[in-house]
């Protein structure tokens, strides 16, 4: 093994780029597979990382590896208070990357005969939804039309928060609170984003495997795949180990940014309140496109797309980027107070990236952010599209306000 390493710090703006060499696995010749892609730029990607810190972010960091190579670049810090620089090694809060993890655990059970896709979700979970055409599809396509219990919650993104901060709710209760809204469309209808549906997937999760979700998630992915970094400690407020702390944006400008690393992230839980690190998210995505989670016929269901925009699709709990060089890339995006993250890889799995931002309700930071997906998996001939501006509310958990 050979590994070389450059880089260098800065209290309020350190930099490491590391490239670990290890034998390339060989090329499939697929469309869209890392073997067919050009070298990641990390200059590009840094880049990115340098604007999310401008745009308000305390820290920024990426990973990517690459059929044996990793690229780990990071800037800022990690603890406001300590001045301590931020790592890739650092865990955080992955928001919605949680509803991948939800939706390849259902998707095993439905492996398993133990699940039926197009069944309602009231033939596990009886009376529970105030229909019975919302199937267990619907649920994890978004296309149930349950409306987005969030978006009432965090109408105002701190005192909202603060109002949740160390609250435990059951699954039950958010249910309730979406259905005290109308349906936003009829089962199947359209796309609507709602942490509702994960909600429901967690408890799917539960009745049918009979153990809680902390439980599933150890069992079937992080135990399997050894992600000794990735974590659900509800209804605990603490990370565990070594973490970058999570910085929400208030909605008024000016305002101090609020530690929000401390929280039950209660009313996500199987929406979006795993904990994890960069190389995990990165090992779990290449596990789940590589073909070791699910049959090949369930991760064709769970790739089986609807247009969100002229740039995005989402399928089972999977959300496909389209990329200016033709190529897509498969993941997830999360938002959850005090952090960013993008976690996407090739349709091989061969390479993937997870970018990073410590802060949130930063509409400048969330779009900045995107944009490493673009020198990660389309080098230096990476042109950076201009699609419609990002939105929390339309995308992931904890509204944002307006761009900044």
């Amino acid at each position: 093994m050979v590994s070389a390493t450059v880089g260098r710090s800065a209290v309020l703006g350190a930099v490491a780029l590391s490239l670990l060499v290890v034998p390339a696995q060989a090329a499939t010749g697929e469309k869209g597979a890392a073997a067919a892609l050009p070298a990641p730029d990390t200059a590009g990607v840094d880049g990115v990382l340098r604007t999310v810190r401008t745009q308000g972010a305390p820290a920024a960091l990426a990973r990517i590896d690459d059929r044996g190579r990793s690229h780990l670049i990071s800037r800022g810090v990690a603890d406001r208070g300590t001045g301590r620089a931020a790592s890739t090694a650092d865990r955080f809060r992955i928001g919605s990357v949680t509803k991948t993890f939800s939706s390849v655990v259902l998707l095993q059970l439905a492996d398993e005969g133990k699940l039926d896709l197009d069944a309602p979700v009231n033939r596990y979970l009886p009376k529970l939804l105030p229909s019975d055409a919302i199937t267990v599809r619907h649920v994890l396509s978004h296309r149930s039309g349950l409306y987005d219990y969030t978006n009432d919650m965090f109408a105002q993104s701190v005192s909202g928060f603060e109002a949740v901060r160390k609250k435990v709710f059951t699954y039950p209760q958010l249910v309730a609170l979406s259905l005290k809204k109308p349906r936003v469309n009829a089962p199947g209808a359209a796309y609507s984003y709602s942490n509702t549906n994960f909600v429901v997937a967690g408890m799917l999760i539960e009745k049918l495997t009979g153990r809680p979700v902390k439980e599933a998630y150890q069992n079937r992915i992080t135990g399997p795949l050894k992600l000794r970094d990735t974590f659900y400690v509800h209804p605990d407020t603490r990370i565990p180990g070594r973490f970058a702390r999570g910085y929400l944006t208030p909605d008024r400008s000016g305002d101090p940014l609020v530690d929000a690393t401390e929280q039950t992230a209660s009313w996500a839980q199987s929406a979006g309140a795993v904990i994890s690190t960069a190389k995990d998210l990165n090992t779990f995505l290449a596990a789940l496109l590589g073909g070791r989670l699910l049959s090949a016929a369930r991760l064709a269901q769970m790739e089986r797309f609807t247009k969100v925009d002229d740039t995005t699709a989402y399928g089972l709990g999977l959300r496909r980027r389209d990329l200016s060089c033709g190529v897509s890339v498969y993941g997830h995006t999360g938002a959850v107070q005090g952090y960013y993250t993008y976690a996407f890889a090739t349709k091989d799995g061969k390479r993937a990236l997870t970018a990073v931002a410590t802060t949130s309700n930063n509409g400048k930071v969330l779009n900045a952010l995107a944009g490493a997906l673009e020198p990660a998996f389309c080098g230096k001939s990476a042109k950076q599209r201009r699609g419609p501006a990002l939105v929390e509310r339309d995308a992931d958990i904890a509204p944002a306000s307006p761009a900044r």
